[in-house]
């Protein structure tokens, strides 16, 4: 019971971690979407319904593979997540949402779930598992180094 209880304990301070955990798993679920697509090229453009816009519409995978690597990584977070947020509007309001809730693919659903994580990414950062955190720790300890030197 002990054991148990200093795992809970665990969790409950390290509540953060889920934050984390969440974004990691996003950016590689877009990776991912960046990787079927551009195996099947043909895929986004038949989403789309249209042909025409092909070129248009092979930036999605570019942007969802790199977008979806930098979240993983927690690297840019926020322009990360900014970047995929238009893609995930038209992929909600203009192709989904006519399909309605409930269909086979979930596509409505999860596409508006991934819509609102990334809003949330970037609004809030990337969180304390991240290369973005890093370097803002590292930031702060060789501007508090500097700002002691000076002083001195």
């Amino acid at each position: 019971m002990k054991l148990f209880n200093e795992i809970v304990e665990w969790f409950n301070t390290n509540h953060d971690l889920a934050y984390s955990f969440i974004r990691i798993f996003l950016g590689i679920a877009l990776f991912v979407r960046g990787l079927i697509l551009l195996s099947d090229p043909a895929s986004i453009s038949e989403l789309a319904g249209e042909n025409k816009l092909y070129w248009w519409y092979s930036s999605i995978t570019i942007i969802h593979l790199i977008g979806g690597l930098l979240l993983t990584l927690g690297l840019l977070t926020r322009i990360a997540a900014f970047l995929q947020i238009p893609i995930l509007v038209g992929a909600v309001f203009f192709i989904h949402m006519w399909q309605g809730l409930m269909t086979e693919g979930q596509s409505l659903e999860l596409a508006a779930l991934v819509l609102v994580l990334l809003i949330v990414y970037f609004l809030f950062g990337s969180g304390s598992l991240s290369l973005d955190h890093y370097f803002a720790q590292r930031k702060s300890k060789l501007q508090s180094v500097k700002n002691s030197k000076v002083s001195a």
